[in-house]
């Protein structure tokens, strides 16, 4: 069994819902988070209110599952990346899981 990580903007949460379904993961969890990049001080300075700095709107997933799945998961994730030619690719982690209760 593994734990797998995906982390997306929000513009690609629904292509992350139709990949898990075709790698058969059915089961998994998911929350909205900002998403951060290292910017210039200047852009900072620039807003009404410089000392609140905001993200992009971006998701978390994550799911236990088989090992076979979490394969599946990352072939069509590296596919989508690739065919995408997006500067926010999907991404993704796999942990794996010594127990569980």
């Amino acid at each position: 069994m593994k734990m797998i990580l995906v982390t997306t903007v929000e513009e690609y949460k629904s292509e992350v819902f139709k990949l898990f379904r075709k790698a058969g993961i059915e089961n998994f969890s998911g929350s909205d988070i900002d998403g951060y990049k290292n910017v210039p001080p200047l852009l900072y300075s620039s807003s009404w209110f410089p000392s609140e700095r905001g993200g992009a709107a971006s998701n978390l997933f994550f799911s236990f599952t088989e090992d076979d799945k979490v394969t599946e998961l990352f072939k069509y994730l590296e596919e989508f990346n690739s065919a995408s030619h997006i500067t926010n690719p999907i991404r993704a982690v796999e942990i794996p899981i010594e127990r569980t209760v």
